[in-house]
C-alpha cells in the first residue's frame, strides 16, 4: 500500500511540474495525456521540458531521440512528418527507471 501512495505522490508531483512547464492549469492531465498533441509542447518548449525533467528527477536522457517524439517549432511545420507518441505515463516510467529512452517508452 505504501508503494501505491508513493507512486501516486510521484505522479501528482510530475503533473504539477508539467502544468508549470506547459502553462496548462485547466485541462485534466492523466497518464495517457500526450505531451505534444494534448499539451501542445513542441520544439524548444519540449526540449526544455525534457531537459528540466532530467535535472529535477535525475533522469538520464542521453539515449532519448528528441526528433522521434517531437516536431520542430510550429513555424517549421511539416505536415507529412509523424512523431511517435510520448505521454505523461512515459515520463512517469522514466522517473521510476531513471532514464528516458526507446526501451523505457516502448516497454521493451
Amino acid at each position: 500500500m505504501a508503494n501505491a501512495k508513493l507512486t501516486e505522490d510521484m505522479f501528482n508531483d510530475l503533473v504539477s511540474f508539467i502544468r508549470d512547464k506547459a502553462g496548462e492549469h485547466e485541462m485534466p492531465i492523466t497518464r495517457q495525456t500526450l505531451i505534444e498533441d494534448n499539451l501542445g509542447m513542441t520544439g524548444d518548449d519540449a526540449a526544455e521540458l525534457i531537459a528540466d525533467l532530467s535535472k529535477k528527477y535525475q533522469i538520464d536522457i542521453s539515449e532519448f531521440t528528441f526528433k522521434k517524439y517531437f516536431n520542430d517549432e510550429p513555424l517549421i511545420f511539416l505536415p507529412d512528418r509523424k512523431v511517435s507518441p510520448l505521454t505523461v505515463g512515459h515520463l512517469e516510467k522514466a522517473i521510476i527507471e531513471g532514464r528516458l529512452d526507446d526501451e523505457v517508452i516502448n516497454g521493451e
